[in-house]
């Protein structure tokens, strides 16, 4: 691991000596201190209540400021947390001070360290409304079968400044190079990220009360194109395909036939017609040795095999890494099978960009949606599905919403509206919101004939009933497990 005298020669001016505010103390942004303090910065923290790190930190030399209402003086540089909205007072008197105002990965760009070549590891970057992670995991996947040290980190796994500052036991760094997932939140920080290859999977309707506009949210995925040499995008997604399409080197992928410049499926395989020496393409493998199901699963696949390829990774190298990929928890994982009906958890589809992609992915459904909507409009999605559906259980502040567009585009499809034990106000205990999952999934049971899925898709954030989707997810495999 580095000591302070590698992250102060990593470093140099960059930090040592000045005063830098780190705002928000979750994960990252304790990272983000720890690092500067090992570089030399002063360093002072605030958030809105103190949380556990703030000892370990103070003990490091760190000061606590509290909460408070305008910036401190003196201070020279801040390093936001995601969750810190643009305008947020603190934020928004450092930019009008002309102080500048950085994320977590921004701060991690500038603070590399270089490896024997002396040049550091490269990024190979990702973003994107749905399949981030899936597609993360899956490079390093590809990158650890092509025998790189690689990890995913950023949005996903570790945070970015440790990453870049770790070494190994013989003092050189820990890793060759990185799979990055990056947030639009964390993109709209950052200014000189400049990854070897990068792609925006797809741009959706979300995050629009944060960045304060559609418009806001897409540039800001766009940020992650502008300095990298290849730009990748999903060719089905109207914005993401668009926003490559200017950019010098654009590579697309597509679950049909490719044409040159794009990675596609050609009779059952995968091929690649934009890396490969053989203008006709390169197959790198057959589509059914792919472990994840799902046209959503396919496009994840090709990205990041042109991730992989776009930094010179062997087509039987990217074969391996994704024949041995497993996916995450709670992203279309089947929990059990039970009288002939499949149980799935696709808790992670928080939006309804994410719900459909997921339901295409099975021909008969039962599918159990609602919770946060957070203004999204659910209609063309459920107009989409609604031929899929043999039921439709609705839980969670917004299932009304979704009720009512149901009765619009599917009016013959049985559906059930479970209430929470305090009608979808926040009931994150155990005999809350466990109890109102194990009734959802009574009620599917009920609905589910053989032959059909019962896919917990919500198409909406879990945090009225549940603390998170991974709660929500761990709450639905149990119910399951129960009734089995």
């Amino acid at each position: 691991m580095s000591g302070p005298e590698d992250v102060v020669s990593a470093a140099g001016a960059a930090v040592a000596g000045r005063t830098v505010l780190v705002a928000g103390l979750g994960v990252s942004g304790a990272a983000a201190a720890r690092v500067l303090l090992d570089a030399g910065a002063r360093v002072l923290l605030t958030d809105a209540a103190r949380p556990p790190a703030v000892d370990d930190l103070t003990g490091r030399g760190a000061e606590w400021l509290g909460a408070p209402a305008t910036l401190p003086e003196g201070v020279d540089l801040v390093v936001t947390s995601p969750g810190w909205r643009p305008d947020a007072p603190l934020l928004a008197g450092a930019a009008a001070a002309g102080i500048e105002v950085i994320g977590e990965p921004e701060l991690a760009w500038r603070l590399r360290i270089p490896g024997p070549d002396g040049t550091p590891a490269p990024w190979l970057a990702v973003t994107g409304t749905n399949g981030k992670t899936t597609t993360v995991t899956m490079l390093e996947a590809i990158l650890t079968a092509a025998g790189h040290r690689a990890v995913a980190a950023g949005n996903v796994g570790r945070p970015l400044v440790e990453v870049v500052t770790a070494r190994d036991a013989d003092g050189a760094p820990a890793h060759d190079v990185i799979a990055v997932e990056l947030s639009s939140f964390q993109l709209h920080w950052s200014s000189s990220l400049a990854p070897a290859a990068a792609a925006v999977l797809n741009v959706a309707d979300d995050h629009t009360d944060w960045h304060g506009s559609f418009a806001a949210y897409r540039d800001a995925k766009a940020r992650i194109l502008e300095r990298a040499p290849f730009a990748v995008a999903d060719a089905g997604d109207p914005v993401a395909s668009a926003l490559v399409a200017g950019h010098p080197r654009p590579v697309t992928v597509t679950v049909g036939e490719p044409a040159p410049g794009q990675l596609g499926v050609r009779g059952g395989a995968l091929v690649d017609r934009a890396f490969a020496a053989d203008p006709a393409g390169e197959p790198i493998m057959d589509r059914a040795e792919l472990p994840v199901p799902g046209p959503h699963n396919t496009v994840n696949a090709l990205a990041a095999a042109a991730l992989a390829r776009a930094v010179g990774v062997p087509a039987a190298a990217v074969a391996r890494g994704l024949a041995g990929f497993r996916g995450g928890a709670h992203r279309n994982v089947l929990v059990a099978t039970i009288d002939g009906v499949d149980y799935v958890d696709d808790s992670k589809a928080t939006n309804p960009h994410a719900a459909g992609a997921s339901l295409a992915s099975y021909p008969r459904v039962v599918w159990i949606a609602g919770g946060l909507l957070k203004g999204a409009d659910v209609d063309p999605l459920v107009a989409a599905v609604a031929p899929r559906l043999s039921g439709v259980v609705l839980l969670g502040r917004d299932r009304a919403v979704v009720a009512q567009s149901l009765a619009r585009h599917a009016p013959s499809v049985p559906v059930v509206e479970v209430a929470s034990g305090n009608d979808g106000a926040v009931d994150h205990e155990r005999t809350g919101a466990e109890t109102t999952m194990a009734r959802v999934v009574a009620a599917a049971a009920r609905l589910a004939r053989p032959g059909d899925t019962v896919l917990l898709a919500p198409a909406a954030a879990s945090m009225d009933v549940f603390r998170d989707y991974g709660h929500r997810g761990q709450a639905f495999a149990d119910a399951v497990r129960t009734l089995g």
